[in-house]
């Protein structure tokens, strides 16, 4: 079924293969897969009585499995009390990063980055508008990467090209003569090391050409002189073909139309339940070619007549209900969904339970860290460093100069939230340890940070350590006290 349904949707043979793909993926996680059927589910048959097929009508039910788990699997990477910590041993750089990611909203930036990216690629752009950062996210379904052959996991150019009508390049500023108003025209612009360049756009008629190249539109060219190209390319899980990584939910999609087509045939059988047909056998008709009726609208029909109600039995619909979870089920666990089930639960569960009970949905979600985090985050951070250098950054008003080149890294939470009786337990162990000198009071509390939600870890020890001295001091003061009361000299107390 998702072939023939996939089939329907415009395919455009001067795009590569990979576009009309991820477009197809892009509609199931949007919903709108199958908006392409010309028929709503409850037309069963044409005017001239000829019955439509299933594989014509859109279901009247949709459970969109893949936008659930794409959803579930992106809160788990950069929701609320996920989102990880930059890490940096250089201080300044480290104050940096935090006040970059407040300012450009790197969270809510980076959840889109996720959700666009699960059909199979994904780039983040990042510009410097008078000084300032600003970070964009492309889909990847017009853009081309070509990698330095000298050094395979750095870019040397993206190309971004679609077509566009010519009223709507008029939109955009551009001269478009009238007669190729409602002609197409290829847009294209690249991103190279030294430049984002911009090309006149130009129609097909134009291209067959002999010699034609795009002209640089010199205008609009803006030459960056980073010395790298401002985009990151991630992948979205490993696997996948050529620069693309593999769809999080494209093993579940014929589990998926099977189940909204099966959830959409039940609804169908409620509601003739509730409107069955009649069935008549012989009845009595009258002069007048109708139907006789007798006293208390009854139908009256010949002795050898018979009238019947066309029902559906219940069972059919609790198999098709049976046999749907069944489907959801197997569809969850084909893309390593969540599969648990909250009435189920009886209390409040630790933070180890709770990883249990999403231990597929968490494995899921490391793989994305490993992509969206080491391989999306951490070198666009390092293009910031990079930028740093040629552009006098200000961040919240404020100047931050070059930044150190000291290695950054990611330090992730906990995937779920700690309960009280969870943060006990935490804090024990690591007083336990810090008692017994395996640890420092700075590693306690870099442990503790995301727990207790700490921002500032040194100034959280320099606190602590202050606690430490005036606590002492006190209990100095005290032992003094108790000595001078414990040789009478009580004359002698403040």
């Amino acid at each position: 079924m998702y072939r023939t349904i996939a089939n329907l949707h415009s395919r455009d043979n001067d795009y590569p293969a990979r576009v009309w793909q991820l477009s197809v993926y892009k509609a199931i996680l949007d919903g709108t897969f199958y908006d392409v059927l010309p028929n709503e589910f409850w037309e069963a048959q044409r005017d001239n009585g000829e019955a439509v097929p299933l594989s014509s009508r859109r279901p009247s039910v949709r459970y969109n499995v893949a936008r659930l788990v794409v959803q579930d699997s992106v809160s788990m990477l950069f929701g609320d009390e996920r989102f990880p910590t930059i890490d940096c041993q250089d201080e300044p750089t480290l104050e940096a990063m935090k006040a970059i990611a407040k300012e450009t909203r790197l969270n809510t930036l980076m959840l889109d980055v996720a959700l666009k990216g699960s059909v199979g690629s994904v780039a983040i752009l990042m510009r410097v508008l008078k000084n300032r950062l600003f970070f964009d996210c492309m889909e990847t379904i017009y853009l081309t990467p070509v990698w330095d052959p000298q050094a395979p996991d750095t870019l040397a150019s993206v190309t971004e090209k679609y077509k566009v009508r010519g009223s709507d390049l008029v939109e955009r500023g551009y001269q478009i003569a009238t007669e190729n108003l409602l002609v197409d025209h290829w847009f294209q612009r690249r991103w190279t090391t030294d430049a984002e360049e911009w090309y006149i756009p130009w129609t097909k008629a134009q291209e067959a050409k002999d010699g034609f190249q795009p002209i640089l539109d010199q205008s609009r060219t803006v030459q960056h002189q980073l010395g790298f190209v401002p985009i990151v390319w991630i992948k979205n899980l490993p696997g996948g073909v050529g620069f693309d990584g593999e769809c999080t939910f494209r093993q579940a999609i014929d589990t998926t139309i099977e189940l909204d087509y099966q959830m959409s045939q039940a609804g169908r059988g409620l509601k003739y339940s509730s409107d069955p047909e009649l069935l008549l056998k012989d009845p009595a008709m009258g002069a007048d070619g109708e139907i006789i009726k007798g006293q208390g609208n009854a139908i009256v029909v010949s002795e050898k007549g018979d009238a019947k109600w066309l029902e559906i039995s219940g069972d059919a619909v609790r198999a098709i209900i049976e046999y749907s979870r069944a489907l959801r089920e197997m569809a969850l666990e084909s893309i390593r969904g969540n599969r648990s089930n909250a009435d189920k639960i009886s209390a409040a569960q630790s933070g180890r339970a709770m990883e249990l009970m999403h231990q597929a949905l968490i494995w899921l979600a490391g793989e994305l860290r490993v992509m969206y985090g080491e391989d999306g985050l951490l070198p666009l951070m390092r293009m910031v460093v990079a930028a740093s250098k040629t552009f006098d950054l200000v961040v919240n008003g404020k100047e931050l100069g070059p930044l150190s080149d000291e290695p950054l890294s990611l330090r992730w939470g906990a995937w779920f939230s700690p309960t009280p009786d969870d943060k006990v337990g935490i804090s024990n162990a690591l007083k336990i340890g810090r008692d017994a000198g395996n640890l420092s009071q700075k590693t306690a509390v870099k442990a503790m940070a995301p727990v207790y939600d700490v921002e500032d870890e040194a100034a959280e020890v320099s606190e602590i350590e202050k606690d430490l001295r005036a606590n002492m001091d006190r209990a100095i003061e005290l032992n003094a006290k108790a000595e001078i009361r414990a040789s009478g000299d009580a004359a002698s107390l403040p």
